[in-house]
């Protein structure tokens, strides 16, 4: 969000920052960027009166929960608006796949071994996700938007394939981080110990944080005893910190006041993911910093340049793809100790950050100019494409009306 926000910065347009959440203790200082900001609340029509009177050429949507409550409104009393739904992953894709990770746990006593499970077989996942309700709201809220913004070229193909989301629908963005100096990085010397990091409230880094406590940590300690797994992320539960076992090597560090520093000061970072969606900020920034990883088909999905769904080799990866606790700490303690494969490693992160995930001439992905071109473009044809997107038209007429209905309902009631 940071990223989409200095993009338009950079391109001369005046911001707005809406929110209904409670403000957090890390929040962002947006004031210091110029930026103004207004909380909104959720079914009440004091946000008409906002909008009507703001009347932004350009309306985001973080997440198809936020379409869903102020779409409608957007629709109504900004109607010339460009309506943008921010993804960042998809929600029912990373649900859909939690959900076959706790059926599997159920009915099988053994460690998971993730290559087997078919988890990004595109026409299976999506007979999976059709039938469940996120998926319906989500799918929807793609096709009532003028423009999606997807991160994860694997889930470009899955709408365009399964859902039939037309392409013009959808635009591939992925993470716009500025270049780093890789030549003040830390040497291999210079670094130790293991790092994973993560947001605790995310159901897949909580997950992975439990599998690295439970079956991979013990048998990396056991063969490197001097090494230490230091695990950061905001918002650690009591559950979290209960963890942390200074004996054990296993730390708790809660939440990273810079991630680079931490990122690039670790040997190795883990992410043994089970499950998830969209592209890692974790493993970009690996990339970045100069840190050799070992995670899961999962984590590596739509990482690397030419990456396809079947393509889950550790030939193009900067570091080592495993999908199994035995092989994760193999590969794990060979990454740690074996100095000429962690800089193999390291140069293909520096190339692939490059090639997508760093503003510079060699990025054709994701160029800050074309994406701004293709925004003043579409609002400049908006009758049009929205003409052709009659799918998305007459959701607009059925859900928000319902949507409306119920948030009126909601309104009167809590009066």
């Amino acid at each position: 969000m940071m990223q989409l926000i200095k993009l338009f910065q950079n391109a001369g347009w005046t911001i707005t920052f809406a929110s209904p959440a409670r403000l957090g203790e890390h929040k962002e200082d947006l004031l210091q960027y110029g930026i103004k900001e207004q909380n909104i609340a959720l079914n009440d029509s004091s946000f008409d009166g906002f909008i009507e009177a703001l009347q932004p050429s350009l309306v985001i949507f973080d997440r198809f929960m936020m379409e869903e409550q102020f779409g409608w409104r957007v629709e109504q009393f900004a109607p010339k608006a460009l309506r943008i739904l921010n993804t960042e992953d998809l929600h029912s894709l990373r649900a859909c796949r939690q959900q076959i990770i706790k059926d599997y746990l159920k009915t099988s006593p053994t460690e998971i071994d993730l290559a087997p499970l078919d988890l990004t077989n595109q026409a299976w996942l999506f007979e999976k996700m059709a039938n469940t309700d996120i998926a319906k709201r989500e799918i929807a809220a793609i096709f009532r938007c003028d423009l999606t913004l997807m991160i994860s070229e694997f889930e470009m193909q899955l709408l365009q394939a399964q859902f039939k989301v037309p392409k013009q629908q959808l635009y591939y963005l992925p993470f716009m981080y500025e270049p780093i100096n890789t030549q003040s990085l830390p040497s291999f010397e210079e670094r130790q110990h293991f790092v994973t990091i993560g947001n605790f409230r995310h159901e897949p880094n909580w997950d992975a944080v439990l599998w690295l406590k439970e079956s991979i940590w013990p048998k990396i300690r056991q063969q490197l005893p001097k090494a230490e797994l230091h695990i950061y992320g905001a918002y650690p539960p009591p559950k979290a910190t209960a963890l942390h076992n200074p004996k054990q090597g296993f730390l708790i560090k809660g939440w990273a006041e810079d991630a680079f520093e931490v990122i690039q000061n670790a040997r190795v970072l883990l992410a043994p993911l089970r499950f998830g969606a969209g592209v890692k900020g974790k493993l970009a920034e690996a990339m970045l910093n100069g840190t050799p990883s070992v995670t899961t088909l999962i984590g590596c999905e739509s990482m690397t340049q030419h990456n396809s769904a079947s393509d889950n080799t550790s030939n193009n990866w900067p570091g080592i793809i495993a999908n199994n606790t035995d092989d994760f700490v193999n590969a794990s303690v060979t990454l740690y100790q074996d100095n000429q494969a962690w800089l193999n490693k390291q140069v293909i992160g520096f190339k692939n950050a490059s090639q997508l995930y760093v503003n510079t001439e060699l990025n054709k992905n994701s160029s800050k100019v074309d994406f701004i071109k293709h925004i003043d473009q579409t609002a400049l044809n908006l009758t049009n494409h929205r003409n052709q997107n009659f799918i998305g038209a007459m959701l607009n007429h059925h859900q928000h009306k319902s949507t409306k209905y119920m948030a009126q309902w909601i309104e009167a009631k809590n009066k």
